[in-house]
């Protein structure tokens, strides 16, 4: 048995595993380390990694990619009708607001759900894993960027569970790329905490972490993103460009064939690679569209001046990291930068300029998120031994509950966890009822979230109560901040009271809801006092009452 990390990208995907000697980026059948993050659907048979990328321009309009970018999200969302315009694949949405994908297979019409194809995907890197490996592989831990919802992380927890893997936990990436970073530092000094600035420019997303590191243990202090801001949107600068050169020069409208489209969007990835390392590149295709041979020429300095807007917004969520960490830019030991788009020679000068000293490269910037997630694989698998190493992250959002009564957490806007929660969390809550009740969970600042994403997280339903009881009849429920980042229920409890007579001086309990104890990583601290010392608590579970009359309930 192994255990394995997963960085699903937007683009593609890595494989990492765990061996005895280490750790192996594994290659898939092509013999190459990235798959991309492509399912494609033929007439007879259908197509998944690099296969279904080869096979994009025989079917267009049933070439599923982008992923990322749809899984969870509603059909509405702005964001992603501006994504869906890009697609060539048809969609609608679904009777719960998602978003349905059409397509033709085997001389019918489907409809998956990006859940669906996300499982199909996974399934893929699945077979690839035991391929290599030579043996059943189900233990995993997958990479997710920091402002996944909760229904995101839902999403992809159910993918995973279709391809027939088990999640051992949903890891935010500049979190994994961390881990494999500090856990191999041997040169930490032990006057103090040494903080790093993780910077990771993705296809489609930027990430941004600060993070402190002393021997033997890791502590994200905060994260920040740009969730539009990635190599791609540098891609559309030079599409947009050449597009309207093609329209002037050759008379030929790109927007018009899809086709021509996905051709010219692969040329300027390649010459974005290009002037990467040249002052000049040349554009070159054959018959793009209309049987015409298109040429063209562009120089960094031009392309800089056309990605201007692009690359000002690279400091914003820098900025912002290092004002929630509480961290000045001179306390920064180092700037690591990662990700596939981040080889931009003006973003590395953007950033040199920002935090006042060079960005080093000392990671994989392609590998090191699937090298951390194996790590962490490993670490929370009973397969393998791994040294200490404590990894504390941080909630990227603040998360409230609201009951019928109210707000129950701190402040006007009820905040259970608060931004920067370490993950794993446990709260509990104290009610007196004596009906079924309904509890909210939501995110207290919808300013933290993605433009266009959901405030609500799930809703909640407690009871009814077995026999008969009083109004002061109190529940104890514990609230879970899981390792994937996710909030649930875990337990409930009544709280039955016996009171003698002579101790029945009073027989009213505080009105309201209260938050009795906040427990992080096991530890719990006492915030409110009942008078337990004249009242005998015996805790009676309502697992069983609920499990036979199912009316205990987690509807997302």
């Amino acid at each position: 048995m192994s255990v394995v990390g997963f960085d699903i990208g937007n683009e593609n995907c890595v494989i990492a595993a765990v061996k005895q000697r280490g750790i192996d980026v594994l290659l898939n059948d092509e013999s190459k380390r990235e798959t991309p993050s492509v399912v494609c659907f033929g007439e007879k048979q259908r197509f998944l990694g690099t296969a279904g990328a080869a096979s994009a321009m025989m079917n267009p309009k049933s070439t599923i990619y982008q992923l990322k970018r749809l899984i969870g999200r509603s059909f509405t969302d702005p964001d992603v009708q501006n994504e869906l315009k890009m697609l060539p694949f048809e969609t609608s949405g679904g009777h719960d607001g998602g978003i349905l994908i059409q397509l033709k297979y085997l001389g019918e019409t489907h409809t998956f759900t990006p859940v669906q194809i996300m499982a199909m995907l996974f399934s893929h890197l699945k077979e690839i894993t035991e391929k290599n490996l030579e043996m059943p592989v189900t233990d995993c831990v997958i990479g997710i960027p920091s402002y996944f919802t909760d229904l995101q992380r839902r999403a992809y927890l159910s993918a995973a569970e279709i391809a027939g893997l088990k999640s051992l936990r949903l890891m935010h990436d500049c979190t994994a790329i961390a881990l494999s970073y500090g856990i191999y530092k041997t040169d930490f000094p032990n006057a103090g905490p040494t903080y790093v600035a993780f910077v990771d420019i993705g296809h489609c997303d930027m990430q941004v972490s600060i993070v402190s590191f002393e021997a033997g243990h890791m502590r994200i202090l905060s994260h920040a993103f740009d969730s539009n801001l990635g190599g791609r949107d540098f891609d559309e600068v030079l599409f947009s460009y050449f597009a309207s050169q093609f329209k002037e020069h050759y008379k030929i409208d790109v927007y018009s064939n899809v086709r021509a489209c996905i051709r010219l969007r692969a040329a300027c990835e390649k010459l974005k690679k290009v002037l990467s390392a040249n002052a000049e590149a040349p554009l070159n295709i054959e018959c793009l569209m209309d049987e015409k041979d298109v040429k063209g020429f562009i120089k960094r300095e031009e392309f800089e001046r056309l990605a201007s807007g692009l690359l000002e917004r690279i400091s914003v969520p820098c900025k912002k990291a290092l004002a929630d960490a509480g961290i000045p830019v001179g306390k920064i030991h180092s700037i690591e930068l990662v990700g596939s788009g981040s080889r931009i020679p003006a973003s590395t000068k953007l950033l040199a300029s920002l935090f006042g000293r060079e960005p080093s490269r000392t990671l994989n910037a392609s590998e090191c998120v699937a090298r951390g997630c194996a790590l962490q694989c490993a670490m929370l698998s009973p397969v393998f031994r791994v040294r200490e190493y404590e990894v504390q992250d941080s909630l990227p959002f603040s998360i409230g509950f609201s009951s019928d009564k109210g707000p129950i957490g701190t402040g006007s806007n009820g905040i259970l966890f608060p931004k920067g929660q370490p993950i794993p969390s446990i709260k509990v809550l104290t009610f007196q009822r004596c009906n079924i009740f309904h509890l909210e969970a939501f995110y207290a600042n919808p300013n933290e979230l993605t433009p266009g994403a959901s405030s609500k997280i799930s809703s909640f339903t407690i009871g009814p109560f077995p026999g008969s009881y009083s109004e002061k009849t109190r529940i104890k429920l514990k609230v879970q901040l899981n390792l994937h980042g996710i909030v649930t229920i875990e337990s409930a409890m009544l709280m039955e009271d016996h009171i003698d007579d002579y101790v029945r001086r009073d027989n009213t309990y505080p009105e309201g809801d209260k938050m009795e104890a906040d427990s992080a990583f096991g530890s719990s601290t006492k915030l409110a006092n009942d008078d337990e010392d004249d009242v005998t608590m015996h805790a009676r579970s309502l697992d069983d009452s609920w499990d036979q009359e199912g009316q205990f309930s987690s509807q997302i």
